[in-house]
């Protein structure tokens, strides 16, 4: 094995190690580049670190970045979550296992009205979890349900992930959001007819709201209850995604609509305050910061990994795997969701896109797809122990379940995701086919 070959294995074995040892990725995956780098290239390489950084800084896609952000934290303070999730306790609660369906519902709009992770768990979780408690819902499938459902921000547009990879793969952003549509409303399809069907055969386990429950709310107020509450953020969706869709707006443009949209909705709510300006604004920085900090660290370590070589060997790798394209396309998958078990989805999307997209041109599939193929599988580091962050966001929330509990009502969905990414690729019109309408 010659030099060449040693160093980026030891790279990338060192940032397992550090990462699994607790240390911030950010900091790993820069600190990494600049020691490996100044080994391997020498003074060379902070000249290949410092360019990729600042091509990346000065790129006016990741504008939309802060504005999405913006839109997400803004819509969070206006209580829109706690008004749909009245509704659709109301309107869902005399269905067996109808409030974790509801739930899912929600958090498929709160995805495609925040593009962020995180929201969906937290504010679910917050509200949900003694919901279903109160009415005897099984505790990991009340569990699974919001940690399903409220990571489809990660794929659902408009989603920060799909910004930063259509930059890497140099595809365009708004085929990528418009992309993702159905395959994020497949997966919400699947966990609630895997919630309804499973609380059909077990009614134990999602019991129906009480009869004398159920007439309480009158027919007009649950219908005033749709007005108020739905509406909006789903006008909001139509316009964010619908001039994008129709070439009106790009991605950047869209964003600045939909962080303006979230402030109207706080407005006609009468939650637009001061406070909530300047609380929105701290919390878009911060978030904001983190995210570019890491994609720094992650941009100066891809950078240096491919120059000492790691590329061309992740390539030799793959295209020797057996089983023709379809068996480097299972592997490539794999690793994914493997690495996802350990890493943040940002550090894999910048060491492993470089390596991936020669291997998946070479043969010959469709770039707009496999690009799918990999946000759909993101999803799954969300969920996925031992280091899943939404795993810790629930139980932060929900301090009175317990891990293993939590553990174990995930598990059913991280294979729906499974079975979701197999009907994508059995069916790659799921992805192609909106995308192809575009501009028409």
């Amino acid at each position: 094995m010659t030099i060449e070959m040693v160093l980026p294995i030891l790279m990338f074995a060192f940032l397992l190690f550090f990462v699994l040892q607790g240390y911030p990725v950010a900091f790993v995956l820069g600190g990494l580049a600049v020691i490996f780098g100044f080994t391997g290239l020498g003074v060379k390489a902070f000249d290949i670190s410092v360019f990729r950084m600042f091509s990346v800084m000065t790129n006016p896609i990741l504008v939309a970045v802060p504005m999405f952000v913006y839109m997400a934290v803004m819509l969070e303070r206006s209580g829109i979550a706690e008004d749909m999730f009245h509704t659709m306790y109301v309107w869902m609660g005399r269905l067996r296992g109808g409030l974790a369906a509801g739930i899912c519902g929600i958090n498929t709009l709160i995805a495609a009205t925040t593009g962020i992770s995180g929201t969906g768990v937290i504010t679910m979780g917050m509200l949900g979890i003694p919901a279903m408690s109160k009415r005897g819902y099984d505790e990991g499938l009340a569990a699974g349900t919001i940690l399903a459902s409220g990571t489809l921000g990660i794929l659902i547009p408009p989603s920060i992930m799909l910004v930063i990879m259509g930059d890497m793969m140099g595809l365009s952003v708004g085929e990528l959001f418009i992309a993702a549509i159905f395959p994020g409303l497949v997966l919400s399809g699947l966990y609630i007819t895997y919630i309804l069907v499973r609380s059909f055969l077990q009614p134990h386990i999602a019991p129906a709201m009480p009869k004398e429950e159920r007439t309480l709310v009158p027919l007009r107020h649950k219908l005033q209850l749709i007005v108020t509450a739905l509406t909006p953020p789903i006008f909001l969706i139509f316009a964010v995604l619908g001039t994008i869709f129709f070439g009106i707006a790009t991605p950047t443009e869209a964003a600045g609509f939909g962080a303006f949209g979230a402030m109207l909705i706080a407005l006609a709510k009468r939650r637009l305050k001061l406070a909530t300006i300047k609380h929105c604004a701290i919390e878009t920085l911060r978030i904001t910061s983190m995210i570019y900090l890491i994609v720094l660290g992650a941009t100066a370590f891809a950078g240096i990994f491919l120059g000492l070589g790691g590329g061309k060997l992740g390539q030799q790798f793959l295209l020797s795997v057996p089983g023709g394209r379809w068996g480097v396309l299972a592997m490539m998958m794999l690793l994914v969701f493997i690495l996802g078990m350990f890493l943040d989805w940002l550090g894999i999307l910048f060491i492993l896109i470089p390596i991936y997209m020669p291997v998946a041109a070479t043969l010959g599939f469709p770039m707009l797809w496999f690009a799918m193929l990999v946000a759909v599988n993101f999803q799954n580091s969300f969920l996925t122990p031992p280091f899943g962050p939404a795993l810790f966001w629930l139980k932060g929330v929900a301090p009175d379940l317990e891990t293993s509990t939590i553990y174990r009502g995930v598990v059913p969905f991280i294979a729906l995701q499974i079975i979701g990414l197999v009907l994508i690729i059995l069916f790659p019109q799921i992805v192609l086919w909106l995308p192809s309408l575009m501009f028409r």
